[in-house]
Parts: structure tokens; sequence; C-alpha cells
């Protein structure tokens, strides 16, 4: 005799679904956090080699002597990686029930604001997981050389960037980055109830669209601004 398997209940997929919007939208937050504190140690470089590699070197002796060399990069890596886990895994579970509950068809549709950055979010999202691992390959493990080795981390940096294909990777990277941003700050707080009124849901929208903003610009500064010469 065959044994069925009960699927779950409205009631519980419902809960699940919540939960998982919660874990992106934690996880989002983290990811903000750490690109705004990213973006600001990029902005470094105005301030020549000697202020951008004592920031690096600062970061890696922080924490010391309670942590080894290092171990507080280590740390921020290991949460960043957990981090990005849980966002990708809760991003494509609300993509599989969204795909699911299309197929059974619905008796009315919620009419939604299709934005660009609504229509590239899972894309987009996919885009930035390969720039991450080019980006690290570039600039933490030294693996890609684009245009040869140095030791100093300054001197790294302008290199890489003197070359026009890596920035250009870079400033599509940014505009998927800044579409992702607009629209999952905005989802976050839709998640987090902090939409329930008109006025709201204007703020949550401009203030997604000014962090959105200030991270591309502060992110594409420092190439653009090594590729055309003014950063040596």
């Amino acid at each position: 005799m065959a044994t069925s398997v009960a699927s779950p209940s409205p009631v519980t997929a419902r809960r699940t679904t919540i939960a998982m919007k919660l874990v992106m939208a934690v996880s989002g937050a983290l990811f903000v956090l750490y690109v705004i504190a990213h973006m600001y140690g990029n902005l470094k470089v105005f301030g020549g080699q000697q202020a951008f590699d004592d920031y690096s070197e600062h970061l890696r002796s922080l924490g010391e002597p309670i942590l080894p060399y290092s171990g507080f990069l280590w740390v921020l890596r290991i949460v960043l990686i957990f981090a990005l886990l849980a966002h990708v895994y809760s991003a494509f579970y609300l993509w599989s029930r969204a795909q699911g509950a299309r197929t059974t068809g619905y008796a009315v549709k919620k009419a939604v604001a299709a934005t660009i950055s609504a229509r590239f979010m899972r894309w987009g999202g996919v885009a930035l997981l390969f720039f991450l691992v080019f980006h690290l390959l570039q600039f933490t493990t030294n693996t890609i050389r684009a245009n040869g080795d140095y030791p100093s981390p300054y001197q790294r940096v302008v290199a890489g960037f003197q070359v026009w294909w890596v920035v250009l990777i870079y400033v599509i990277a940014m505009v998927a980055l800044g579409m992702h941003l607009r629209h999952g700050i905005w989802s976050a707080a839709q998640t987090l109830g902090w939409t329930s009124s008109a006025r709201a849901r204007g703020t949550a929208n401009t203030l997604a669209i000014i962090v959105a903003t200030v991270v591309v610009v502060g992110f594409l500064l420092p190439p653009l601004s090594i590729l055309v010469g003014f950063v040596k």
C-alpha cells in the first residue's frame, strides 16, 4: 500500500516564507553595512599610498593581541560567508515558492510596480556572485594580476584599475550592486513592516535610492580616478 507524504499546510508554508524573508532582510542588512564600510576604505586611496597601506595594515592588526594577526578579517569573512549562504538560500527558496504559486494560478493577481531594479534583482545577484569571486582573486588572494604584481596594497589597486577592462567589469558590477541595494532595502523595509503608510513607503524608497547612489558613486570614484590618471 503506497503512503503519501503530506504537503506543508498553508499556515506552515506562510510562516516559512515569512522566516525566509526575515533571513534575507537581516543578511542583506549585514551586507549593506559591510559595503558601506568597504566603500569608505576604498576612498582612502585618495589619501595616497601611505594612508591606504596604513589602513590595510590596520585591518590586519585589528584585535591584537586578543586575535592573531589578520584574525579580525577571518572572523569577518566567516560571518559574511554564512550571511551570503543564508541570503542566497532564502532568495532561491522565495523564488521557487513564487514560481510554484504562479503555476497554480490566482483568482486575483496583485499588481506590482515593475521597476528596473526589481526585474534585474535575481540575475543581478548572480552577476554579483561572479564578480565577488573575481574581486577576491584579484585583490585578496592576488591570483589575478591584471597589470603586474606589487607588494603594496595601494600599488596593487592602482595597477589593477589602470587596465580598462578591469574598470569596465567593476562599473558593470557596481551598477548591478546599486540596483540590488535599491530593491533590497525597499524589500527589507516591507518585510520588517516599515512601509505601512504612504509616508513610510516614500521614506523607505528615498532611503533606498540614497544608499544605493552613495555606494555606487563611492565605489566608482577610485577606479575611474585611477583610470584617467587623477590618482597614480
